[in-house]
């Protein structure tokens, strides 16, 4: 079955949050040790560019995190892409980002920052393939199973937002 990217629902939440929690496990996609329930996932969340792959079913998912309440911040975002660990590389990762990265554009958002865990090769390639700059790297910014890691930032900027 071909891969299709398409909007997320609610009903995709179980396999959206069995992914995330894949994504935990490896330690390297996030910091955080247990997934969310709905609710705060969705309330730390952007209600737009929130998206899904799909084969016979959700493989990976991706959305957006404000990052301020400030008026001015308002078309930047933080990244967050998770694919299944049966689907990785495949390409899955790089369809998200790319549709992503439209849907932003489509809903004003002129800059998209990433906050990667140093040791996450793979999902510092794709960002790099997708446009996205290194702009600099925290040191033992947080512990992760007690120990202390680094997070590299990057960006990539719109050009088709105009953030005058």
């Amino acid at each position: 079955m071909p891969l299709r990217i398409g909007p997320m629902t609610i009903d995709d939440w179980p396999a959206v949050r069995a992914i995330y929690e894949e994504g935990i496990a490896t330690g390297l996609g996030t910091f955080e040790t247990a997934a969310p329930s709905w609710e705060q996932w969705d309330a730390a969340r952007l209600q737009h560019s929130r998206i899904v792959a799909r084969e016979q079913g959700v493989i990976g998912w991706a959305a957006l995190s404000p990052v301020s309440l400030r008026s001015c911040y308002a078309g930047v975002a933080e990244v967050g892409v998770y694919v299944a660990a049966s689907a990785r590389g495949q390409g899955v990762g790089r369809a998200l980002l790319e549709a992503l990265i439209d849907s932003s554009e489509s809903h004003g958002i002129w800059t998209l920052q990433g906050a990667t865990i140093a040791e996450n090769a793979a999902s510092l390639a794709l960002q790099a393939r997708c446009g996205f700059r290194v702009i600099g790297r925290r040191e033992r910014i947080a512990r992760l199973d007690g120990v202390w890691r680094d997070t590299v930032l990057t960006e990539r900027r719109s050009k088709k937002v105009d953030a005058n």
